[in-house]
């Protein structure tokens, strides 16, 4: 039996034609429709016509006598796709389950303009079955799913900045199995992690690796058959965890590290940017002052039902670029709160202050 050869299956109805094998004892067949069927060798036989006549065949080993012999010397067609593929090579310690989500920017010398790419890399002996998803408020959305070869990495997805307050926070589920052997049962993962944006706007964030030629940004999800510390916290089982705590240990608790807000103290939030980013690097001035705003809308929105509470952003005089900004967001969006030029004395002539009403 040979690739080419038609075939009828002894089990079933119909049959087709061998297009390639897996092992010693199984045959790829395409049938009628053009799928192909792994079959054990000793289900099917080798017939001369395509209505699979039993009464025109050969077997492997006993063979009947009103066999009429099949043209062996065909010529395989010139154009027939190899579908035999060989199975991936294990590696020595791969055996432990080891995955990552990497992220590889598609042209790293453009940081603050460039695309990303998103893989998921198995390097591990297991079939990976993975679901990419990113949360969605309290609800999830799905972004990927599929299946990732041993040692080997897949591309999922290209996004550009636009979607990265879509991806704050992601969800990785696997499973993992090896096909045609034995394999030691690992448990189902599930772990979530939280995508910082700001990294993205650094060129320092994407580091050499041992997975892409070029720098990239590399989140464990597994490794050595440890999931990633999940996201998401048990609060009862916490709740549980301090109360033994206490009960066995009489000691004070500890001390908070900062001191009490006193009532009528304003929050003081510096928006500079050497105070609220790591390095400016490859960030445009656009990038930048975009930013410094989010910073100053969700201090806004962190004390918005605290009435009475003032806060104090510095942003400095500079050109006022940023104060004017900040300006043009308490004329149309926060109308309602109240705001001046901060003291002087204590801040300088760039800050300004807002009181929560």
């Amino acid at each position: 039996m040979k690739i080419g050869d038609k075939v009828r299956f002894l089990s079933s109805v119909g049959g087709g034609r061998v297009t390639g094998f897996q092992g010693n004892n199984i045959v790829l067949v395409e049938d009628e429709d053009g799928f192909e069927v792994p079959t054990a060798i000793k289900d099917v036989v080798v017939v001369d016509a395509d209505n699979y006549d039993i009464s025109k065949v050969h077997t492997i080993g006993n063979k009947p006598k009103n066999v009429q012999k099949v043209n062996e010397e065909e010529p395989e067609p010139a154009d027939k796709p190899v579908t035999f593929k060989a199975a991936p090579e294990e590696r020595r310690g791969g055996d432990k389950l080891s995955v990552y989500l990497a992220f590889v920017p598609v042209d790293i010398k453009e940081i603050s303009s460039t695309r990303f790419e998103a893989y998921i890399v198995n390097d591990s002996n297991y079939y990976i079955q993975y679901v990419y998803l990113t949360a969605e408020g309290a609800s999830w959305h799905l972004r990927s799913r599929g299946e990732v070869e041993p040692n080997t990495k897949l591309f999922i997805e290209e996004f550009g900045r636009e979607e990265l307050n879509d991806m704050e926070r992601v969800s990785i589920q696997l499973m993992a199995y090896k096909r045609e052997k034995t394999f030691m049962l690992k448990p189902t993962t599930d772990v979530q992690l939280r995508i910082d944006a700001v990294k993205f706007y650094k060129l320092h964030t994407f580091q050499e690796n041992d997975f892409f030629e070029q720098p990239a940004l590399v989140h464990t999800i597994i490794e050595n058959d440890v999931p990633s510390r999940p996201l998401v916290i048990d609060a009862q089982k916490l709740k549980q965890e301090m109360m033994q705590k206490a009960n066995s240990d009489n000691r004070p608790l500890q001390q908070p590290a900062r001191k009490k807000q006193q009532k009528d103290e304003p929050v003081v939030v510096d928006l500079h940017a050497h105070e609220v980013l790591e390095t400016t690097a490859g960030m445009s001035n656009s990038d930048i002052l975009n930013y410094q705003l989010d910073i100053f809308r969700k201090t806004i929105e962190e004390y918005k039902n605290k009435k009475g509470q003032k806060i104090v952003f510095i942003h400095g005089k500079g050109e006022g670029v940023l104060r004017n900004a900040i300006l043009q967001e308490l004329k149309y969006k926060y109308k309602q709160y109240q705001w001046q030029d901060a003291s002087f004395q204590e801040y300088g002539y760039g800050a300004t202050q807002v009181l929560i009403k």
